[in-house]
Parts: C-alpha cells; sequence; structure tokens
C-alpha cells in the first residue's frame, strides 16, 4: 500500500505537531499566584491564542481559495481543526467557569 507525497506531508506534519505540543505542554508552567493576575493573565493569554489560531485559519483559506501558490489543502484543513478545537475548548472553559460562579453565588453565608 503507497501514500502519496502529500499524505507523508501531512503525516510528518502531525508527528512535528505532536512533539511541538509534547515538548511545550513539559516546559510550560502556570503562574498562580494572587495579586500578580495569574489567572486573569492566563485567561487573557488562552483568548488571544484562540483568536490568533481562528485569524489564520481565516488567512490560510483565503490564500487557498485565491490559489496562491504553497498553501495546500492539508494545511488550511488542519488549521481550521486547530481553530474549532480551540473555540470549542474555550466554550467548554466558559460553561463550567459559569457553573461554578452560579454555584458560588447559590451558597449560603
Amino acid at each position: 500500500m503507497s501514500s502519496t507525497p502529500a499524505m507523508q506531508s501531512a503525516l510528518e506534519q502531525m508527528k512535528s505537531l505532536a512533539a511541538q505540543a509534547g515538548a511545550s505542554s513539559a516546559a510550560r508552567r502556570v503562574d498562580t499566584t494572587v495579586g500578580q493576575g495569574g489567572f486573569a493573565d492566563a485567561l487573557q493569554s488562552s483568548l488571544e491564542r484562540i483568536n490568533h489560531l481562528q485569524q489564520t485559519s481565516k488567512a490560510s483559506s483565503r490564500a487557498f481559495q485565491a490559489g496562491q501558490p504553497g498553501v495546500s489543502l492539508n494545511d488550511v484543513m488542519v488549521d481550521m481543526q486547530k481553530a474549532s478545537v480551540a473555540f470549542e475548548m474555550g466554550t467548554q472553559v466558559r460553561n463550567r467557569m459559569v457553573s461554578a460562579y452560579k454555584e458560588v453565588m447559590n451558597m449560603q453565608v
């Protein structure tokens, strides 16, 4: 069973992204100190990252539709999936935060 060069390229890109994700998550530490905006900064940076992924996805999609050389369908689809997953994660985090807020507000003091 032979695979096309495009499939090999997509597979190599997925392996590369997996390696990057593993390295960055191991090296990343979240600052949770109170008074220095630890949680607020983390939330803000997450929202900025989601926005950046969505903008990148739109830009690559437009470039592919315009027929710009060097933009492959594989790259566009990967960018779109990254943006979709990031947005879904952001939505789930928001839903859990709202739920936790309502629970705290309903507590009797």
